[in-house]
């Protein structure tokens, strides 16, 4: 199936949290000089014009990034992910939202370089034209990235972050993802491996987070965000989480400042709430 288009979602509370510690752990690496690689499995389209018909149609952003947008007292790290947002509307109107890639396209230095893996046709041809001016040190390829990770792996400055993002549309996905790690560390124990999974009332979730939490590291993150009760018919996304094996040591702290916040700001009733929790090494 290929009928999932992120456009749809572009900027809603999801989005604020992934990209929010994307970011954190592109920092972390960029404090070091020596190269590093940024992998996204699926890519999408790589930037989302907020008032498209897609984006428009739910108008998610509005209860995501828009929650944000003018507010003045966030914490500082929260404060920076905004600011990225911003520089990509210069104009100060929130009209377009960076996909993953444009997050990390920001963070990238002269050394670093991209690998961007997108399936679905259209976005593809999108994530091409936005991506189209930065030459070799962003490459590009319509494939499945579950499959394509492999020969990437490890990379050649060892040292990467490798964001997994697939579109859960099938089931299967959610085998996917933890057997994509273990083939990762296998390959490339070190990397910083996140992974951005949705909160719904499907056992499969959970099962997955189990299984990550199997694998064989020595430490891991898991932080994810409630935003509303599940709904009585059992359909729709409450929430999201981000899962990252070798994480950044500051990546705790920083979340246990901007967690509550990100409720407060983007909870849409009295059930939002945050669950935070890590295997040290």
């Amino acid at each position: 199936m290929l009928s999932y288009r992120h456009a749809f979602h572009a900027g809603n509370h999801a989005d604020v949290l992934k990209h929010f510690v994307e970011l954190q752990l592109l920092h972390h690496l960029a404090q070091k000089e020596k190269p590093f690689w940024y992998i996204d499995t699926h890519a999408g389209a790589g930037c989302y014009e907020l008032d498209s018909a897609y984006a428009a149609k739910n108008a998610e952003f509005e209860s995501g990034i828009a929650r944000l947008w003018d507010a003045a007292d966030l914490p500082v790290a929260l404060a920076e992910y905004v600011a990225l947002i911003r520089q990509i509307n210069p104009d100060g109107a929130l009209r377009l939202y960076p996909g993953s890639p444009l997050v990390a396209l920001q963070m990238l230095r002269g050394q670093d370089r991209m690998r961007l893996f997108e399936l679905h046709p259209t976005d593809n041809e999108i994530l091409q034209q936005n991506f189209s001016g930065e030459g070799a040190r962003v490459l590009m390829q319509q494939t499945d990235g579950f499959g394509a990770l492999k020969a990437l792996l490890p990379p050649p400055p060892r040292r990467a972050l490798v964001l997994i993002d697939p579109p859960y549309e099938e089931k299967q996905d959610y085998q996917h993802v933890p057997q994509a790690l273990q083939e990762g560390l296998r390959r490339f124990a070190n990397g910083t491996y996140a992974v951005w999974y949705p909160q719904l009332q499907r056992a499969e979730v959970a099962q997955m987070v189990q299984a990550m939490k199997q694998l064989p590291v020595k430490s891991w993150l898991h932080v994810a965000l409630t935003v509303q009760q599940p709904s009585a018919d059992g359909f729709g996304m409450h929430g999201s989480g981000m899962f990252v094996l070798n994480p950044s040591w500051t990546l705790h702290g920083v979340l246990q400042m901007v967690m509550p916040v990100l409720v407060e700001r983007l909870g849409q009733d009295v059930t939002a709430n945050y669950l935070l929790e890590q295997q040290a090494a």
